[in-house]
């Protein structure tokens, strides 16, 4: 896991953030990448040369699905769903494109 600090002035402020990357495993075919607990499931999806593609899927912290959509060339295309923590669509976006289906 790599880390590194940064530091942000504004208005002669200075803010540290710290970024840390993702656990990410490739199963399958698919990169998997985890929250930063390192056990709970962030993503899921293809990436090819270097750019997600096809359908991909995001989850909370709490193992439910957050988010859905599909890339086309690293590009989000066709409809993009977001669920609320029950499971139910909670709203739909088109992001434009054409969607490759599930």
């Amino acid at each position: 896991m790599r880390c590194w600090l940064c530091t942000v002035e504004k208005t002669n402020v200075k803010v540290q953030i710290m970024a840390v990357e993702k656990k990410t495993e490739i199963i399958d075919g698919y990169t998997i990448k985890y929250h930063a607990n390192g056990k709970t499931r962030w993503s899921k999806g293809k990436v090819v040369d270097g750019e997600p593609s096809g359908y991909w899927e995001w989850y909370r912290l709490d193992g439910t699905l957050k988010r859905s959509g599909h890339f086309e060339a690293g590009e989000p295309v066709g409809e993009w769903i977001t669920y609320d923590q029950q499971g139910e669509v909670y709203k739909v976006t088109n992001r434009g494109g054409k969607s490759t289906g599930a």
